[in-house]
């Protein structure tokens, strides 16, 4: 194994052999290109983000800047939006299913260093993949840990550190971060805490 498939198999590599350097610098480029677009340009960004990202929906909006390592590491589904200052550090898999709201300065690492100091200044490291569902939405400054799987129609709350998975249809928050309640038919009816929506809904 060269140090792309250690890195792509989850093993121990070492980030600047066997061309990952390039890969990273190649990408450097592109996320240079997206973040200096003009706004009078925004016409383009859905193209520059196919461009840039492994796998992407029809419909895909990311507001400037957007930070990631390879980018075609990341996949996308249909409907995704994040807000301003997404980090994600894709030296493993992150897939992100349809719908997903992500809230300014969200950051989602696949990447982490050995405990001991030993074994990290060796220089290895590790990227453990991330999977989030669809109709995802996560609150501003969440942060997201290597190895995590969030469910399908979740929340996380703002300021959360998800260390560990969470159930489909749950509201979570905290750091760690912890499932607080289940999302019920009953929330359908309202927009914040206890006001009901005064329009239909469909």
């Amino acid at each position: 194994m060269n140090q792309k498939e250690r890195m792509m198999a989850g093993l121990p590599y070492k980030a600047w052999m066997d061309g990952l350097e390039e890969e990273r610098f190649a990408c450097r480029k592109k996320i240079y290109e997206f973040n200096q677009l003009p706004p009078e340009q925004d016409s383009r960004i859905p193209e520059l983000l196919k461009n840039l990202l492994g796998k992407t929906g029809e419909n895909v909006f990311i507001n400037a800047p957007f930070h990631c390592d390879y980018g075609t590491n990341i996949e996308v589904g249909e409907n995704f939006f994040a807000n301003y200052n997404l980090t994600i550090l894709d030296v493993g898999k992150v897939k992100i299913g349809k719908n997903a709201q992500i809230a300014p300065n969200v950051s989602i690492y696949t990447a982490g260093h050995p405990i001991h100091p030993d074994s990290r200044n060796t220089g290895y490291e590790y990227g453990i993949p991330i999977t989030i569902g669809d109709n995802v939405w996560i609150g501003g400054n969440a942060v997201i840990l290597p190895g995590v799987t969030i469910g399908n129609n979740v929340i996380i709350g703002a300021g959360s550190v998800v260390g560990k998975d969470i159930p489909d249809n749950m509201i979570a928050a905290g750091n760690p971060c912890r499932v607080i309640r289940e999302i019920t038919e009953n929330d359908r009816k309202y927009y914040f805490k206890d006001r009901e929506f005064d329009v239909p809904i469909g």
